[in-house]
């Protein structure tokens, strides 16, 4: 589809010898001879570029320039000025005018802006896309809790995030989705269309992290040639995750606070403070204070850290978010697997809501891509899933029940007893018992023989 250009001009002939040249390049092309019809023309088509003169009779170019960019902030607007009145070209350009060209111009000089200036449209309108896709994702209404635990942080998190510069602490086991609630709360704040850095302190080495963080200037150590530019200047008006924060060295705990308290640091091998706009949330899965007793964390840092502290609960504490988490990862997978599972088994999803989860809402994700990888049904069976979920724990009942009778049982006792317990959390089923223990149904069955 041709993009549409909207020019408006008061002199007749600027107005025709443009609309020929540009409609040769294929461009679709509105015409306006003062400022009030361009801005009706313009709230009319909604045009993907205007070219503006600055001396308009009536309403001027400027204030043409701004009621554009009232009604729709992303088109793109270049500006026809003369030199005598290069000042307001300046002005216009803070306004948010992309270009300006000054009588008398080349047609290819416009046609060198007007290509560029639409190109940086597509590139805004693709982040826009991008912005608004990945702020979907994140919806605090799209985060899967019934847990009571669980909905409070979320209310939590809802109510702080529009607070710009709030610095916030998570915390709770691997796994538990800190990661996915710092999004969340980027995604819902005033910083929405900035960026969104993780920085993974446990991931980095420590002889890089400084430079990863702050950046360095060329010379600063033996392979810097030229200057690098480092994740927190990256994130300048945007949010950063520092995840495992107790993982941080010490003397890069103290570079931090400074940023904390005054936005601001020099890069290696630099002078110059750099100042920079972030918000910042820390993660850990690690109970600081303690740290901070084991001289491992610096206790300033912490306190400017926890101005909001959100403790996230382990997957084995909101029991009733198994189930509901499994089908939305269920829903997730059909689409990105291509496959047409729709439920779980009712012994499968005892069996989810019996596991402890040490791996959490993570554990939880992978057991159910690693199943709907590897299968292809309607439902979801126990068969599918690992022994590690489906396997009882019979043997320390068992073993402590001996020992209060104080009449240990030899291991032929043990086992016979052991396979009973199998056998009845299988409700008979001897396939899936010989699953649980590791045989062939076939040893199975002559071990049953053998205790019978």
């Amino acid at each position: 589809m041709a993009k549409s250009i909207l020019i408006i001009d008061d002199e007749v002939i600027t107005l025709n010898n443009l609309k020929r040249a540009l409609q040769r390049d294929g461009y679709e092309i509105l015409l306006a001879d003062s400022g009030e019809t361009g801005i009706e023309a313009f709230k009319k088509h909604r045009p993907d570029l205007a070219l503006v003169d600055l001396m308009l009779p009536g309403i001027d170019g400027l204030e043409v320039l701004r009621q554009i960019k009232t009604v729709e902030t992303n088109t793109v607007v270049i500006m026809i000025t003369a030199y005598e009145i290069i000042e307001k070209a300046i002005e216009a350009m803070k306004l948010g005018a992309y270009d300006y060209l000054m009588k008398p111009f080349k047609i290819d000089e416009l046609r060198a802006s007007i290509a560029r200036a639409l190109e940086l449209q597509s590139l805004r309108v693709r982040v826009s896309h991008a912005v608004e896709t990945e702020k979907g994702k994140y919806y605090f209404d799209r985060i899967t809790a019934r847990n009571k635990e669980m909905l409070e942080v979320i209310k939590i998190a809802r109510r702080v995030a529009p607070l710009d510069r709030t610095t916030i602490l998570l915390t709770g086991e691997s796994g538990v989705g800190k990661g996915l609630l710092a999004r969340a709360i980027h995604y819902n704040s005033l910083r929405v269309d900035q960026p969104f850095i993780e920085i993974n302190c446990a991931a980095i080495p420590e002889s890089l992290m400084e430079s990863e963080l702050f950046g360095y200037e060329p010379g600063a150590f033996t392979d810097a040639r030229r200057r690098k530019i480092g994740l927190l200047e990256k994130a300048d008006h945007g949010t950063v995750l520092l995840d495992e924060i107790a993982d941080m060295p010490l003397p890069l705990q103290a570079k931090v606070l400074k940023v904390l308290e005054d936005q601001s640091f020099t890069r290696l091998g630099g002078t110059t403070r750099i100042k920079v706009d972030v918000r910042i949330i820390a993660a850990t899965n690690r109970n600081l204070k303690e740290e901070i007793e084991a001289d491992n964390f610096r206790e300033d840092l912490f306190y400017r850290l926890n101005v909001v502290p959100i403790a996230i609960p382990p997957l084995r504490d909101r029991k009733e978010d198994i189930i509901p988490l499994a089908l939305s990862f269920i829903e997730e997978f059909n689409a990105e697997l291509h496959r047409s599972f729709r439920n779980i088994s009712t012994d499968a999803a005892q069996a989810l809501d019996e596991y402890n989860w040490p791996g959490n809402v993570r554990e939880l994700r992978n057991v159910i891509e690693r199943i709907m990888a590897l299968h292809n049904a309607e439902e979801i069976a126990i068969d599918y899933l690992p022994t590690e979920i489906t396997m009882p724990k019979a043997g320390a009942p068992i073993i402590k029940e001996s020992i209060e009778k104080d009449k240990f049982m030899n291991l032929d006792e043990l086992e016979a007893q052991y396979i009973k317990e199998v056998l009845k959390y299988t409700s008979g089923n001897k396939s899936k018992a010989a699953k649980i223990l590791g045989i062939h149904p076939t040893s199975l069955f002559r071990k049953i023989k053998k205790i019978k």
